[in-house]
């Protein structure tokens, strides 16, 4: 599976926030799709529309994720 990567620091390690601030480890492919690190979680009731960079501040947009 290719990932989009933060367009701050290059990192393809993202998370996604629900309404009660629980985060959820995710990966974008270059299709686009979010989708969770770990097999077998669910993205149910998460924020998909903002993605923030595990390795730095950035957050924004799946869309605005870049390729290498």
């Amino acid at each position: 599976m290719r990932k989009l990567l933060c367009p701050q620091c290059k990192v393809s390690a993202l998370y996604v926030k629900n309404a009660d601030g629980d985060r959820r480890v995710v990966y974008v492919t270059v299709e686009g799709g979010v989708v969770p690190r770990n097999e077998g979680e669910s993205l149910d009731g998460f924020d998909l529309d903002t993605v923030y960079c595990l390795g730095c501040s950035w957050s924004g947009s799946p869309k605005r994720l870049v390729r290498i």
